[in-house]
């Protein structure tokens, strides 16, 4: 285990979610069908808003629809972000990666920080939480607009966002502020944001924003870590992965193709030694809850989009060859089989921003952890480490 990724390795406490290798992420104990049932929609949508799952991580409680609200303008009244923040994305060229440029806002807006100013003041550690609070929500609430910032920049000629609506919602500010204003595509985006929120404390975005934080880094720094961590292939970029995949894959066998062309060219990609991106977990062992509310999604609303028909045939065919295959200890699809897929079809098509969007969303869940770190007061975090020779000694060999 130690050599394997720490896989299975109990080590961490974390409230806000659990991952059942069976039945998928629970929110404080809710499966996503039960948070879909029970937190509030936005007014004239049919999709939760991710204030309401928000106020579930770090509450444990179901929000009424005049918490949300009043989360939502609260959100909307600090989302302004720095003028030196503003100025850097500007003068970033072209050439650096999105997640770059997201990574660098984050870090600048420690000029803001309610925790550093607090921490220099000398407060008593018990208040740390306080200072972390503001910190998050202040954060949490700037990412949408750092995030359009850049992509206006990178892929809208550098035209300006429009203002912050006070009457708006978190998801349709940002899609406001994107260029967006297909009711569809705001709850697309609600969604979004909501099924990559959080996935338990583990993975490397969530645990190195916490382990960061341990060090009493303030929220930005701790989260600037974590979105490092985000923009690397095997964590945040899978969806741009199964996108291009499905591209050579079209473009290998042309338009619509039988289960047996299928078959054949998933055979192919494998004997090459190549995977087949967006099939497996490192935890779960069944379709990921996620992947069906995006599917349920895609069935209501682009039944008959050529790529929606293609990743729904793969569902049909992959998880047999590779359990034929027989190394895959999950052969069915996760969140990234589908999502690239739904936001290609609405128009947003530039694969190299998809992982900024999923840094908004981790936003929710390693703050709300992070907050929960500073409140119980939880110590530095320094694991024990060993040489290999120590561990041969250990364990007797030779």
């Amino acid at each position: 285990m130690m050599y394997g990724g720490m896989r299975g390795i109990k080590g961490l406490v974390t409230e806000t979610s659990v991952l059942d290798p069976d039945e998928g992420i629970r929110f404080r104990g809710y499966t996503i069908p039960e948070c879909q049932e029970r937190l509030p929609k936005a007014p004239g949508g049919d999709e939760i808003i991710p204030e309401g799952l928000f106020w579930l991580l770090l509450t444990g409680d179901i929000p009424t629809d005049d918490q949300v609200r009043a989360l939502s303008k609260d959100w909307a009244d600090r989302a302004a972000i720095p003028s030196h923040v503003s100025q850097m994305l500007n003068n970033f060229p072209t050439t650096l990666h999105p997640m770059s440029q997201f990574s660098a806002a984050i870090i600048a807006m420690n000029s803001e920080s309610k925790f550093v100013e607090a921490y220099a003041k000398g407060v008593h550690k018990s208040t740390y939480w306080e200072y972390a609070y503001e910190d998050a929500m202040n954060l949490i609430a700037k990412l949408p607009t750092v995030a359009a910032i850049i992509y206006r920049n990178l892929y809208r000629e550098g035209t300006a966002v429009c203002p912050i609506n006070t009457e708006l919602d978190w998801s349709a500010n940002f899609c406001a502020m994107l260029g967006y204003d297909d009711k569809v595509f705001i709850d697309l985006i609600r969604l979004y944001l909501v099924l990559h929120s959080d996935h338990e404390g583990g993975n490397v975005s969530a645990h190195a924003t916490h382990l960061i934080g341990s060090a009493l880094s303030d929220p930005y720094l701790s989260f600037a870590g974590g979105m490092n961590g985000l923009a690397g292939p095997l964590h945040g970029l899978a969806n741009q992965e199964v996108l291009l995949w499905l591209t050579r894959l079209r473009e290998s066998l042309g338009g619509e193709v039988s289960d047996e062309q299928l078959t054949k060219f998933i055979w192919e990609t494998l004997q090459s030694g190549q995977v087949v991106p967006g099939y497996g977990h490192a935890v779960l062992r069944k379709t990921d809850p996620r992947y069906f509310a995006q599917r349920e999604f895609a069935l209501k609303h682009l039944p008959d989009d050529p790529l929606f028909k293609l990743t729904s045939q793969l569902y049909k065919v992959v998880p047999d060859i590779l359990l034929e295959q027989g190394k895959a200890k999950n052969p069915w699809p996760n969140v990234d089989a589908h999502s690239g897929v739904l936001l290609q079809y609405y128009g947003l098509t530039e694969m190299n921003y998809y992982t900024v969007m999923f840094g908004v969303s981790r936003a929710l869940g390693t703050m709300a952890s992070l907050i929960w770190d500073r409140a119980l007061g939880l110590p530095l975090e320094r694991p024990k480490s060993m040489s290999t020779e120590g561990l041969k000694k250990l364990m007797g060999a030779s």
